[in-house]
């Protein structure tokens, strides 16, 4: 028996960190939080930051790198990105990590895990989006993209896990009091996933197998779990569909999944 863990620690534009942990390694997914907020969050969980084997980078916004600079000179935990990615952490950061460097589309391991980075669209230089796997386990992460190509669908079929972005409801963007720019910029191919576009990938993707959604990344101010929950489940249930979903949080861990794995001697 074997297990594998995934607990998001922060989800939404004020900082994203997600964490993972099998019997063989324990990582992190971006680290949008400050180093304090994310050692507190992380001991709730009972992990410290000394264990942490690697962090990964799906993109250089700063709610995705915004602690990696004091991690890196506290700890010098590993930073896997791709070049570009890279190379946009150091132009917004001003230091240089101990980088592992992976191509985008090709899978790498890590510890006990397979990981696979493939291309998402969002307005950033080379932004990715991963799955991870281990023992026949499999885990979706897709957050901060504007559509879902077909190869997205792809690569998120036959989780086990998804954790997957419900950004909006588009209405609300319409009615809020941001700029312009802002609303545009949201509801473009390279901007973020409404509750209906969540629902769609869903629809596509789900199997007997998938054993828990997590909704990610929600607006603050054009979202809320209630709405995002409403559309989407309704979406489900047109469909006869059901789905175990809960919300990741902004401010506080959210579900702690963990899987048991049989694994044949």
């Amino acid at each position: 028996m074997s297990k594998f863990d995934f607990c998001p620690l922060a989800s939404g534009s004020k900082g994203n960190t997600l964490y993972v942990e099998t019997p063989g390694v324990k990582f992190l997914i971006d680290v949008g939080i400050g180093i304090r907020n994310l050692e507190s969050r992380l001991k709730e969980i009972g992990v410290s930051l000394a264990e942490i084997d690697a962090i990964l980078i799906t993109h250089e916004h700063g709610d995705h790198i915004h602690g990696l600079g004091a991690i890196y000179n506290k700890w010098g935990i590993p930073v896997y990105a791709n070049s570009e990615t890279a190379k946009g952490i150091v132009s917004a950061l001003g230091v240089i990590p101990n980088f592992k460097i992976f191509t985008t589309g090709e899978p790498f391991s890590l510890g006990d895990c397979e990981i696979t980075p493939f291309t998402i669209q969002h307005d950033t230089v080379d932004p990715v989006a991963f799955t991870i796997q281990r023992e026949g386990i499999k885990l979706g992460v897709a957050a901060d993209l504007g559509f879902a190509t077909t190869l997205v669908k792809k690569h998120l079929r036959d989780c086990d896990i998804l954790y997957v972005e419900a950004n909006h409801e588009p209405s609300w963007v319409q009615a809020c009091s941001r700029p312009r720019v802002y609303k545009e910029r949201v509801l473009s191919r390279t901007g973020h996933l409404s509750n209906q576009s969540c629902g769609e990938i869903l629809l596509d993707v789900a199997h007997e197998k998938l054993q828990q959604v997590y909704l990610a990344h929600l607006s603050s101010e054009c979202n809320s779990p209630e709405k995002a929950l409403e559309v989407i489940n309704g979406m489900l249930e047109k469909q006869n569909l059901a789905l175990n979903i809960t919300i990741a949080y902004q401010d506080k861990i959210s579900f702690r999944s963990r899987i048991e794995a049989h694994v044949i001697a």
